[in-house]
C-alpha cells in the first residue's frame, strides 16, 4: 500500500519467504544454528525520508528449529526462552538511519524473555520489484550480534577442557521479504 500524499510504503512481512536465523558457538569452538518460523511483521518505508521509516516484527518463540528435537525443547524451556511465560519476541524500531547506499541502521528495541534492549540491525537493500500478480516486493538482509545474557538467558555448562557449552554472543541474521 502507497500513500501518494508522502510517498511512503507499508510492506508485510512475507513469512514463507523470509527467515529469522541465529547461530553460537557450541563447546567454544563448533558453530550450531537455528531459526524461527514464525515471523511477522510490517515495514512502513518512507522514500522521500528515510528517517520517518518504521519496522514492527513480532516472532513466535517456539517456533525455534535447531534440527534438534531434543535442543529445541530445552531452548523452549525455562531454562532459556520459556514460551509458557514469553510466546513472542518482538523487534520495534525507534530510528532508522541511512547508511551506505541504499543500506539502512535500523535501531529499536529487541524483547526476549521478557527483556527488552536496544539493539541495531545492519540492513541490506537486496532489491525491490513486482513478482508476477503485480505485487511490489522488497528484500532486506540484516544482521547483529547480542550477548544472551543481556535477555536473561544464563543456562550453561562448564566442560571439562575449561570454557562453556554455549557461548554468550549470539549472531542473529535476517532475510526478509515483504509485500506491498
Amino acid at each position: 500500500m502507497t500513500d501518494i500524499a508522502t510517498a511512503t510504503t507499508v510492506w508485510t512481512i512475507d513469512t514463507s519467504h523470509s527467515a529469522v536465523e541465529f547461530s553460537v558457538k557450541h563447546m567454544m569452538f563448533a558453530t550450531s544454528r537455528g531459526r524461527f518460523s514464525e515471523v511477522q511483521g510490517t515495514i512502513m518505508l518512507d522514500n522521500e525520508n528515510v528517517a520517518n521509516s518504521t519496522v514492527d516484527v513480532e516472532i513466535g518463540a517456539a517456533s525455534i528449529d535447531t534440527h534438534d528435537a531434543k535442543r529445541d525443547e530445552h531452548l523452549r524451556s525455562a531454562d532459556f526462552f520459556d514460551v509458557e511465560t514469553y510466546p513472542i519476541l518482538t523487534f520495534r524500531s525507534t530510528r532508522v538511519q541511512p547508511a551506505s547506499g541504499s543500506d539502512l541502521k535500523v535501531t529499536g528495541n529487541l524483547a526476549i524473555h521478557g527483556v527488552t534492549r536496544e539493539v541495531v540491525l545492519d540492513a541490506e537493500l537486496n532489491g525491490q520489484g513486482t513478482n508476477p500478480w503485480g505485487q511490489g516486493v522488497i528484500s532486506y538482509s540484516a544482521r547483529t550480534r547480542i550477548n544472551r545474557k543481556d535477555f536473561g538467558l544464563n543456562w550453561n555448562a562448564a566442560l571439562e577442557s575449561g570454557g562453556v557449552l554455549v557461548s554468550d554472543e549470539v549472531r542473529i541474521t535476517i532475510e526478509i521479504e515483504a509485500n506491498s
